[in-house]
């Protein structure tokens, strides 16, 4: 991720940007010697790695609102106090930006560390 990236981007461009990360990451891990036979059923989606995309955005923005959004910890909406918290609030709001990626996003919701 080292370009920035512009919100708002129409979900047809997000799909793009992130066939492009598959495919580089195809290529990187072809030129180390993996077999793509090995890890290409390993590979997220181009939906799953938009959410992917998306989620690390939203974290991101997270980090730079916490100060602020510290006041409201104790809110029922905030997701403290729950099993999966923060992240489950943050894969719900792409979900509900972008509902064509609901079957994708509810797909990761269990495979996404929780330590982040």
């Amino acid at each position: 991720m080292a370009e920035s990236r512009m919100p708002g981007r129409s979900l047809e461009v997000l799909r793009a940007e992130a066939a492009e990360e598959i495919a580089m990451l195809v290529e990187h891990r072809s030129r180390m010697g993996d077999d793509p036979w090995e890890f290409m059923p390993m590979l997220p989606t181009v939906d799953e790695q938009v959410v992917l995309i998306l989620r690390e955005e939203s974290l991101e923005m997270d980090g730079a609102l916490s100060q602020r959004a510290s006041r409201w910890a104790m809110h029922p909406a905030s997701g403290q106090g729950t099993e999966l918290g923060e992240e489950y609030h943050r894969l719900r709001r792409i979900a509900l930006l972008h509902p064509e990626l609901s079957a994708a996003v509810w797909k990761l919701l269990g495979a996404i560390p929780r330590g982040r």
